[in-house]
């Protein structure tokens, strides 16, 4: 199966084989496939390294989709053995879910986790989110989650959030950005029960 474009005949591309086995794996890692050998980690995809060999996959495809791959590893919530999480449903659905003090503190400390590990894509064209302004509010997140600020932010803070659009210097992509904080803002609003 051809996962990426590959390069022409008489060019060097990464080896094809090497390449679909860690997609293969990062799938598993991910539950969007059946597991092969150990969890991936985002410093193993990082670190991956393939030989070069005539007609392969075209380099800039796979070092694109293996990014996108990191941030999903990185922001995923994990369960035993590193696999993802699957969530049991404790309430009838429709109902709001209950849990105790200790299990939200859990709760919150793992979302806390995930936002200071989150990696976001460069924008697009040269264009992206201040990445300045986007690490300091993700700060605030984490404070809010944490329980140490005085001033813990909202659902409605987090939907609203704007952030200077920077061009021709670092920033992140806008996309990756906005669908990160919707999500925190529904996690807030479970957390809060509303």
């Amino acid at each position: 199966m051809n996962r990426f474009p590959r390069v022409l005949g008489i060019r060097l591309g990464y080896d094809t084989d090497q390449v679909d086995l860690l997609v293969r794996r990062i799938e598993g890692t991910l539950g969007r496939g059946a597991p092969e050998g150990d969890p991936v980690t985002a410093d193993e995809i990082r670190d991956a390294r393939f030989r070069v060999r005539l007609g392969g996959y075209n380099e800039v495809a796979v070092d694109f989709a293996l990014e996108a791959f990191i941030v999903a590893i990185e922001t995923r919530p994990t369960g035993a053995g590193g696999r993802p999480a699957v969530p049991a449903r404790r309430t009838a659905p429709g109902q709001p879910e209950e849990s105790g003090p200790g299990e939200r503190e859990e709760e919150d400390e793992e979302r806390a986790a995930r936002v200071e590990r989150v990696a976001f894509r460069p924008g697009r064209l040269g264009m992206g989110y201040d990445e300045d302004e986007v690490d300091a509010f993700l700060d605030r997140i984490v404070a809010t989650l944490r329980g140490t600020t005085d001033t813990p932010l909202t659902p409605g803070d987090v939907r609203e959030a704007r952030f200077a659009t920077v061009m021709l210097r670092p920033g992140y992509a806008i996309g990756e950005v906005d669908e990160f904080l919707e999500e925190l803002a529904g996690a807030l609003e479970t957390r809060l029960g509303r």
